[in-house]
Parts: C-alpha cells; sequence; structure tokens
C-alpha cells in the first residue's frame, strides 16, 4: 500500500508529468485529492485549489475540462470510500507524504496560469479567475462523509423472490 501510494506522489515529478494524458493526469491528481482528503491532510485545501486549477488550465477543449473533472472527481470519490472501508489505515503517514508533495511549489497566479515546479509555465485557452475555484473553507471531508454514511435505515428494501424460472434460456 505504501509502495502504490509513493508511486502516485512520484507521478508529479516533471518527466512522468509530461508523459500522462490529460485524463490519466485528472485521475492521478483525483487518487492523490481522494487520499489527502481520507486523511484529513492540512495541505488538502491548498492541494484541492491548485489540483483544480491543473484540470481547467490545461485543458485542451470545453469537453475535455468537463471530461477531467468528472474524472478528477470520481476517482477522488472512489479513494475516499476506499479508504473508509479500511478504516483510514496509515493516514498519519499518508497526511505527512500528501503535505510534503512538490506540487506545492507551484505557483498559481489570478488569470489561471500555473508555473510547476519543474519551471514549466502553463497558461489556461481562456483567463479565469483562479480565486473561484475552490472554497478554501470547505467542509469537504464532513460533507463527503454524510454522503457515504446515509443512514441506510430510510433506504426503501426491495424484497426479490426467486420463482427458478429459466429467464433467458440459462
Amino acid at each position: 500500500m505504501k509502495k502504490w501510494l509513493l508511486g502516485l506522489f512520484l507521478i508529479y515529478s516533471g518527466s512522468a508529468w509530461a508523459q500522462m494524458s490529460y485524463l490519466d493526469e485528472a485521475k492521478a491528481l483525483g487518487v492523490v485529492a481522494g487520499q489527502g482528503l481520507a486523511c484529513k491532510a492540512s495541505k488538502y485545501h491548498t492541494f484541492e485549489l491548485l489540483a483544480r486549477a491543473i484540470i481547467l488550465t490545461k485543458s485542451p477543449s470545453d469537453y475535455l475540462q468537463g471530461e477531467g473533472l468528472r474524472a478528477y472527481m470520481e476517482e477522488k470519490a472512489n479513494v475516499f470510500v476506499a479508504k473508509q472501508l479500511e478504516g483510514f489505515y496509515d493516514c498519519p503517514d499518508i497526511a505527512v507524504r500528501f503535505d510534503n508533495q512538490d506540487i506545492f511549489k507551484a505557483t498559481l497566479y489570478a488569470d489561471g496560469t500555473i508555473r510547476m515546479p519543474d519551471g514549466q509555465v502553463f497558461t489556461p485557452r481562456q483567463a479565469y479567475d483562479a480565486t473561484g475555484i475552490y472554497d478554501m473553507n470547505s467542509q469537504d471531508f464532513e460533507n463527503a462523509n454524510k454522503i457515504y454514511n446515509r443512514d441506510v435505515s430510510k433506504i426503501k428494501k426491495v424484497e426479490f423472490k426467486d420463482t427458478g424460472a429459466n429467464v433467458g434460456g440459462y
């Protein structure tokens, strides 16, 4: 598990970053965000701001931007649920590694331009207000827990009876 997580953090090194497709990069950012959210990493909100900015700034089209954001959110949710199901195993170590990523050395400018830690500069297709893409006072962890810890007693139960009928020839 630790090696897998370390591998994900290494995706942010310069050469690996350049080799990823746009959607793969969005998914990888989502995986890391899910770990940070689940483990309540102290720099989670900064990561969320940077990750969303990267997805918006590097998108080659409006369509792919939507797909990238969707992929990011799906991966983040999947990883959050996985960490929750395993009892937030190894979260103290994950949170420390999360907070020490190179991505936090990136610079985000007001128009959405990003200077990456390796010196690469990415300019968005259309300038946007980078301060408006994420609420730094968000209660993401609490909201995610509310979603995933729904009161199952309120879910309508469906009773299924197997009649033994041969359906579809099987």
